[in-house]
């Protein structure tokens, strides 16, 4: 996946610069396939009908969830980073008054609108809808909190889809800081 950097705006620069961009790409690469893989683990797991889910599965689905939170806190930091990196360097400070008035600067907002919407879901996830999750299953009642989590995960996955779908886009316009 890392790879894929070296096709797309992180292998524009040279030296010094070069190398920090593309490695900022890599490692954001990385995170993201990071977080998209998990979703689909996790979808996965929830996807099972409720009914059909005995505690073992509950049990391992309710650890999985609860196991990626600190994994997700780290993959979430280093898409932060790496994308205040890149947008740096794509960008650049003169650049952000114009990304509402050009085509590369409005797929760029609205790739983070996704990304912020993506992370409300993964925080609902993390703090609303797998502690629920437990609750329910020492009330032995876990249809509705799979029914939840299967909702929101398959919507953060749909979200995420989309978010690829902008940055494949985004690799074939020419960003703003370079721009004529």
């Amino acid at each position: 996946l890392a790879t894929l950097a070296w096709n797309g705006h992180g292998a524009m620069d040279d030296g010094t610069v070069g190398w920090l961009h593309l490695g900022a790409d890599m490692v954001h690469l990385l995170a993201a396939g990071v977080w998209i893989g998990a979703l689909a683990g996790l979808g996965m797991l929830v996807s099972r009908s409720a009914a059909r889910m005995d505690r073992q599965h509950l049990t391992i689905t309710h650890r999985a969830l609860e196991g990626f939170s600190g994994t997700g806190s780290v993959v979430v930091a280093l898409i932060v980073v790496t994308g205040l990196v890149n947008s740096w360097l794509l960008v650049g400070l003169g650049g952000i008054s114009s990304l509402p008035t050009s085509f590369y600067g409005q797929f760029l907002l609205a790739k983070v609108g996704l990304f912020l919407a993506m992370l409300v879901l993964a925080a609902a996830n993390r703090f609303r809808l797998t502690p629920a999750l437990s609750n329910a299953m020492a009330r032995d009642d876990h249809a509705a909190a799979i029914c939840a989590l299967r909702w929101s995960l398959g919507f953060e996955a749909s979200l995420a889809v989309i978010v690829l779908g902008i940055v494949a886009l985004l690799g074939t316009l020419e960003p703003i800081a370079t721009a004529g």
